[in-house]
């Protein structure tokens, strides 16, 4: 159980203010419902395929290797994190939810919440648990998102993602610090 808490609280906080998130809120009045059930799709498809590459990967590797794994995906979570996202407005809406599931199944691959769901699973020993917390916390994420629409943008998304990104970079170091055995 603690492996799907941990899933969706990763998911969940750091999809607030991410690329998809905000796709999603900006196409939520021209797209309806379609952008939501899209993102839903992508987030399910994206969560599982991480949490599944998390725990092969790890399978192959001894106890201390894995834990370096998992430091090192903590940290290039906190480096996506701590990237600015400046993207533009989409000017003309294609209106088509295929596009806009390939265009956020992109996004989210290789977001900060897929690599911590990534480290997640090749930490634990219950990677479809961890896979079904992190569909459920991204999706309820981008189901904000698609609630909110233009209104996201003004909340203070900037700072929240630097501070996640502080504490997932923390968690990053001292996990490789351990594996390296210098703490």
């Amino acid at each position: 159980m603690s492996s799907f808490l941990f899933g969706f609280a990763a998911a969940l906080l750091l999809t607030i203010g991410a690329r998809d998130q905000l796709l999603v809120a900006r196409l939520s009045q021209h797209l309806g419902a379609a952008i939501l059930l899209a993102g839903l799709l992508a987030a399910v498809f994206t969560a599982g395929l991480m949490a599944l590459a998390g725990d092969t990967i790890a399978q192959l590797l001894p106890v201390a290797a894995r834990q370096m794994l998992v430091a090192i995906a903590l940290l290039v979570a906190a480096a996506e994190l701590f990237w600015p996202t400046r993207e533009k407005r989409p000017k003309e809406p294609t209106r088509s939810p295929f596009a806009a599931f390939v265009v956020l199944m992109a996004r989210q691959w290789g977001d900060a919440a897929r690599f911590l769901l990534f480290a997640l699973a090749a930490a634990t020993a219950l990677p479809e648990y961890v896979a079904l917390g992190g569909a459920a916390g991204a999706a309820l994420a981008l189901a904000g998102g698609w609630a909110l629409g233009d209104q996201l943008e003004a909340l203070p998304l900037r700072g929240f993602r630097l501070a996640m990104g502080a504490i997932v970079l923390i968690g990053g170091l001292l996990l490789g610090l351990g594996a390296r055995g210098l703490i």
